[in-house]
């Protein structure tokens, strides 16, 4: 069976009433780019964003802290403002239709799951997020972190953010062909999958939709020249990516994973 390729997002009939309050239309909602074009199913797995929705509903400025790695920091961009958190925020203000949304980069290069998670308790008394965009996996398969000590990193940090009514998004992996048969790389990915699952929050697939668009657009190519960072392509892609996902989730009440739904 042939798999839909997600285009422009639609968002009409989900929440009347959420729409109404942010201001958002269907016809606002983004599209993506041809060269990011994936399958619905790879570029996420659903979950509901009550706070966000809630604080967008609120007509009060929201705030979303990006953290993670060197793919939240923007290793191999261009610039700045080609980093994914940067054109993010450019592709939601427009969708939201002027909405005051503020986005704060708190990328480090190099962190496992557990340095950032402790440095996410300082970050979010500082910026006091709606919603928080983690970015992680990626070093700890490469650093052989156990994927029981970082399924439990992982799983104790949602339970804090959650307690503390803030949403949370997990951003898995990054696809690299080099790194695609690694075991270690193959078990952490599957674990966010299941956490994902199991805790009810939105995950960004972004190793299923790299694949995807590797395989079925060899060029232009997402990588740097080092083959193993984004290039500014592969930074829109991944802001293209999680903007259709934290959107479409904005007017999900509940999910639950299909039967014989996995990574």
């Amino acid at each position: 069976m042939a798999r839909k390729i997600a285009g422009p997002l639609v968002v009409a009939g989900l929440s009347v009433g959420l729409l109404a309050a942010t201001g958002a239309r269907a016809e606002d909602a983004p599209a993506l780019s041809a060269q990011c074009q994936a399958p619905a199913g790879d570029i996420a797995a659903p979950a509901p964003l009550p706070n966000f929705a809630a604080a967008l509903a609120a007509r009060k400025k929201v705030r979303v802290l990006a953290i993670g790695s060197s793919s939240t920091y923007g290793i191999g961009a261009s610039s700045k403002s080609r980093s994914y958190p940067a054109q993010l925020h450019d592709i939601l203000q427009k969708a939201l239709a002027g909405e005051d949304v503020d986005i704060v980069n708190r990328g480090v290069s190099g962190e496992v799951a557990s340095t950032t998670a402790e440095r996410l308790r300082s970050e979010v008394a500082i910026d006091r997020p709606d919603l928080v965009l983690w970015q992680l996996g990626t070093n700890d398969a490469l650093s052989r972190v156990p994927p029981d000590q970082f399924e439990q990193t992982v799983r104790s940090t949602i339970g804090w953010l959650k307690a503390d009514k803030i949403d949370v998004v997990l951003v898995g992996l990054q696809y690299t062909p080099k790194f695609s048969r690694d075991q270690n790389y193959t078990e952490i990915r599957d674990t966010l999958f299941k956490i994902a699952s199991e805790e009810n929050v939105l995950y960004i697939r972004r190793f299923d939709a790299m694949r995807f668009i590797a395989k079925a657009r060899a060029t232009p190519t997402m990588m740097s020249s080092d083959d193993f960072h984004l290039n500014d392509l592969g930074y829109r892609c991944m802001a293209e990516h999680i903007a259709q996902a934290v959107i479409a989730n904005l007017f999900v009440r509940r999910f639950r994973p299909a039967v014989g739904s996995g990574p």
